[in-house]
């Protein structure tokens, strides 16, 4: 007995594979979708009618800007207040340190001018003092030459010592001036003289003033040789030379002539003084 038969269905080649279509939507979403699709167009719709309907009429639009409150008004017033208040105490603080610097500058000037007049005295002081005991010295050396003059200590030297001290002066002729110089080449007026004395030991005071008291005062009208002459007055004279006959002096002149031998006429002197 034949099995029956069981009829064979084509199967398709892709029935295994799962279908790439997207499941479909149920009523429910698709009713909510269209509901709020719905709403969108009809807010649109509503909204265009709306411009349309207004768009006859020009709309006018008001900003207003926010108003400041009593309060941020106060603030801003007292920043103001306090920005100007910080920039016066700025330029108040510059004052002050401007004066300051110029106090300063003025100070060290004072100082500065208070050593210099402080040394100024000082060297005034030293001036004075050895001016005084230079006084005194003088003084003293005048003393004790008239002292030694009217007690003839100052004796009469031998025959031929006025000869001797003009021809030393002679010698002299051609050196050179030089202040303070006391030979041998080169000599100030009263070395010259003490030097020419001193030949016949005559023992004169280094300077014309005290030379011009040594000896005994004679007039210009009865001048010996060898008698000293001497211009300034007698104590203060200046400058000395020695008498050596028919109206000359010879003395040590100046820089620029040095030791030479001049006419009395043409430099008259004040006073002279006989130590021979």
């Amino acid at each position: 007995m034949r099995e029956p038969l069981i009829p064979v269905v084509p199967m398709s080649h892709t029935a295994h594979i799962r279908s790439h279509r997207k499941p479909r939507r149920n009523a429910s979403t698709l009713a909510m979708r269209a509901g709020v699709a719905g709403g969108v167009l009809s807010t649109l719709a509503v909204a265009g009618a709306a411009g349309s309907a207004s768009a006859a009429e020009p709309v006018t639009q008001t900003l207003e800007l926010p108003t400041l409150t009593a309060d941020l008004a106060t603030q801003v017033a007292q920043s103001a207040d306090a920005t100007q208040q910080a920039a016066a105490n700025y330029e108040l603080q510059a004052e002050r340190d401007a004066a300051a610097a110029k106090a300063a500058k003025q100070a060290k000037a004072d100082l500065a001018d208070a050593k210099k007049k402080a040394e100024a005295k000082k060297k005034a002081e030293a001036a004075r003092k050895a001016a005084a005991e230079q006084a005194a010295s003088r003084s003293a050396a005048r003393t004790t030459l008239s002292a030694s003059a009217s007690t003839s200590t100052v004796s009469a030297p031998a025959s031929g010592s006025v000869a001797t001290v003009i021809a030393f002066l002679k010698a002299q002729v051609g050196d050179a001036y030089v202040m303070g110089g006391t030979g041998p080449n080169a000599w100030d007026c009263s070395g010259l003289v003490q030097a020419a004395f001193k030949q016949v030991g005559v023992d004169l005071p280094r300077v014309s003033q005290d030379q011009s008291t040594s000896g005994t005062p004679v007039s210009l009208s009865n001048l010996q040789v060898g008698d000293i002459l001497y211009w300034g007055s007698a104590g203060s004279a200046y400058h000395v030379g020695v008498y050596i006959g028919d109206g000359q002096y010879l003395d040590a002149a100046n820089p620029s002539k040095g030791v030479v031998i001049q006419n009395l006429s043409g430099y008259p002197a004040t006073g002279a003084v006989r130590v021979l």
